[in-house]
């Protein structure tokens, strides 16, 4: 499948600059062009390899200046990686797998209507009282439970398993192995020590539009609901704790952890690995870097990186003197040194 770069233009609202009828079949990385592909500059650092590409289409910022010839040609956009998002979305619809129908064996209850024009894969389960939503796709060895609800448009593939009477939104993605809807880490010790187990009889909404990563973990509410607000991005391999709030458009990377209770505002980032006590509130638009663990409320705009957290300037100037702390304990050894002598 070819595309001239005057229809991927049409397709992106972008300007063509140079040969309009040059076709591609692939993508490439800007660093790895072949001819033949399209390609894409969004990142400075990457600004010199445009010059030396062999990518035959390259989309670039309406601004962007070149200091020397470009032999590809150039398709001005806004936003160089959301139209990239954009064009993959166009062909993914060309080269993704669209099944349909009802695979057998699998057993869906008696009473769950399941619509022509969804998929339900061999050895998937479906509790009784589900309620499954148009055109969605249940990949083979899912599990969904009984009264779960699944809006439109959304997949769940394979080896996902959503516990009862949780709720998914419409045009939501889970990936494999994903967990939504088991029990919260709730256990209270006895006088003898002795933890007993204390019932989560909540559950897990996720409203529309969200996407989980595979093996990721949304543990159902002791009471109430656990509940990731729309637009939310979980990348792979993150545990969210029982009763957390996830604010709309929020987006965390792999290994992120959630405790119990923690409320997390809308717009925020969370690097992978960092850890959020529970019963904190993050505000809205914080940005959490790598590996931080956060033990306390943090306010709305934060930039915050560490462990503990503190400022993102505040940790850039004490990694920078932890860099230098083996030569300045030697200057001090030297001068308690020179100090005993006097």
């Amino acid at each position: 499948m070819q595309f001239t770069a005057q229809i991927i233009a049409q397709h992106l609202g972008g300007i063509v600059e140079g040969n309009a009828e040059v076709t591609v079949s692939d993508f490439s990385k800007i660093d790895e062009g072949r001819p033949g592909t399209i390609t894409f500059l969004s990142n400075p650092q990457y600004t010199r390899y445009i010059y030396d590409t062999q990518a035959s289409i390259v989309i670039v910022r309406k601004d962007f200046v070149a200091e020397q010839p470009v032999a590809a040609t150039l398709i001005r956009v806004e936003n160089p990686y959301v139209a990239l998002s954009s064009l993959l979305s166009l062909v993914s619809q060309y080269i993704k797998p669209e099944p349909k129908g009802i695979e057998m064996p699998c057993r869906i209850a008696e009473g769950v209507e399941i619509s022509d024009d969804c998929y339900v894969g061999a050895f998937a389960y479906i509790g009784a009282g589900a309620q499954i939503g148009n055109r969605v796709k249940i990949y083979p060895q899912v599990y969904v439970g009984p009264g779960v609800i699944i809006g439109d448009d959304t997949t769940l593939y394979p080896g996902v398993k959503v516990y009862y009477n949780c709720r998914i939104g419409n045009r939501c993605t889970i990936h494999s192995g994903a967990v939504i809807g088991a029990d919260g880490f709730g256990f209270a010790p006895d006088a003898q020590g002795v933890f007993h187990k204390i019932e989560q009889i909540g559950n897990v909404i996720i409203e529309d539009d969200v996407e989980i990563g595979a093996n990721t973990t949304i543990d159902r509410s002791t009471m109430g609901s656990t509940r990731i607000g729309h637009g939310v991005k979980l990348d792979n391999l993150i545990q969210v704790g029982h009763n957390c709030e996830v604010g709309h458009d929020t987006v965390m990377a792999a290994q992120a952890g959630v405790a119990g209770s923690c409320k997390v505002g809308s717009n925020c980032i969370v690097g992978g690995q960092a850890g959020l006590s529970g019963h904190i509130t993050i505000g809205d638009r914080t940005t959490i870097g790598p590996q931080t663990g956060v033990p306390k409320d943090t306010p709305a705009g934060s930039r915050i990186m560490g462990s503990p957290a503190m400022p993102w300037g505040e940790f850039g100037r004490m990694a920078a003197l932890l860099k230098r702390l083996p030569d300045i304990a030697k200057t001090v050894a030297r001068l308690e040194k020179e100090n005993s002598k006097e």
